[in-house]
């Protein structure tokens, strides 16, 4: 017996690979079915009619995989509204952190918290996460700055045990430098506690750092994303937000995973990225909100470099917690297309989170991490920018958040 049968959706499957370029084939098929058993896609067809212990009708509606948030920093204390007020009277990034504000302004705030309250504040935040369709999401260590309270950050994440959303845990102690230490003092710290410990732990399955001008220059990330790479860990990098500081190109150079943010790359950084297959994670929200301008869209295009998108959720540059606003602000900000920015939420994000091999597309033998949307055209994501296109939200089988009158 089926444990879950949803009938004659419109299904975007976004079976295969990651996808390129500007003509995104989403793998469309309309009036179909997807059988469920023990969290699994078991079969995918047309008239489908084998026993099921619940049956969703998704005729009229479309059918997608469940969105993947790939850059998050869901985990903070407090918030930062003062800097909210600064921002919108025209501020810039660089004069809020001379007033106190910026990163170091929540790792005060983070420190103070018992990793019990981390766990919870996971829960609060990852809930408004799922109840707008994200089933997976990346976190980010990072405003602890210190021992004790990156590595609390990083326990309560594996501690953060809940049924209806994944974390994959990323390690980003070198994401501000701390007051208390040279820049020579935490560095040594990175690479010869922090890193260690992670790794013998497996508390986090990438590692993260910021380069960037007045943060952590190319030599400086090079030595910590190296050392990272000795212990297994897989690499991340912010590259090149608020100008070009050769994020990208070291993007390249240690073939890491994913680049992320990507304002203003060089071009020899984004032949590198090409070369070595690297992911471009764009962060729509966050340079909106900031600012910053838009990333080199049509040389990625150009040089067929996958763009998945991640909503950066952090209280400070991007306090939003919504996929399809993500997805909305990819096309209206960024002029991505429609294809491009679904695709850059589900199978491209998967592939920046390596988890391309269970979830992102609705493919039989992949976990059944679904979203039945309230719309009968998935452009209407995008077109409706801000509401919640969720009537139903499925994470492994098991449907998690239902939506009623829609």
């Amino acid at each position: 017996m089926l444990d879950l049968l949803i009938k004659r959706g419109l299904l975007l499957t976004l079976k295969g690979k990651k996808r390129r370029g500007f003509n995104i084939d989403l793998g469309i098929q309309d009036d179909c079915d997807i059988a469920i058993k023990d969290g699994t896609i078991l079969k995918i067809g047309k008239n489908i009619e084998e026993e099921s212990r619940f049956r969703i009708d998704a005729r009229g509606r479309v059918v997608i995989p469940g969105f993947i948030d790939a850059h998050t920093h869901t985990l903070f204390g407090g918030a930062r509204l003062d800097e909210f007020e600064m921002k919108i009277r025209g501020l810039s990034y660089e004069e809020i952190k001379h007033r106190g504000g910026g990163i170091i302004n929540t790792v005060e705030k983070t420190r103070a918290l018992s990793e019990e309250e981390m766990v919870d504040i996971l829960r609060k935040n990852l809930k408004k996460m799922s109840r707008t369709g994200t089933t997976t999401a990346e976190v980010k260590s990072g405003y602890g700055l210190n021992y004790e309270t990156e590595m609390n950050m990083l326990r309560a994440m594996k501690d953060f045990t809940e049924d209806w959303i994944d974390i994959v845990p990323t390690y980003m102690g070198a994401h501000e430098f701390p007051e208390e230490k040279t820049r020579k003092e935490y560095i040594d710290e990175i690479t010869t506690r922090h890193l260690p410990e992670v790794a013998s732990e497996s508390l986090a399955d990438f590692c993260d750092v910021f380069c960037e001008d007045g943060v952590y220059g190319k030599k400086e990330a090079r030595r910590i994303l190296s050392k990272a790479k000795e212990l297994n860990l897989n690499l991340k990098i912010h590259a090149d937000e608020l100008k070009e500081s050769g994020g990208a190109e070291l993007a390249g150079e240690l073939g890491v995973t994913s680049a992320e943010h990507l304002i203003h790359p060089s071009k020899k950084g984004i032949k590198l990225m090409k070369d070595s297959g690297v992911i471009a994670v764009l962060l729509p929200t966050a340079s909106f909100i900031l600012s910053e301008g838009i990333p080199p869209i049509e040389e990625f295009r150009k040089n067929g470099i996958p763009m998945a998108l991640g909503s950066d959720f952090n209280p400070g540059s991007s306090p939003v917690s919504s996929m399809s606003l993500v997805i909305g602000f990819a096309c209206y900000h960024y002029g991505m297309t429609v294809e491009e920015a679904i695709a850059g939420a589900t199978i491209n994000a998967a592939y920046a989170l390596k988890r391309e091999n269970r979830i992102g597309s609705i493919e039989e033998g992949k976990e059944a991490d679904l979203l039945v949307l309230k719309y009968r055209d998935y452009r209407e994501i995008p077109y409706w920018l801000g509401n919640n296109p969720v009537k139903i939200c499925i994470k492994c089988g098991r449907v998690s958040f239902e939506r009623e009158n829609d």
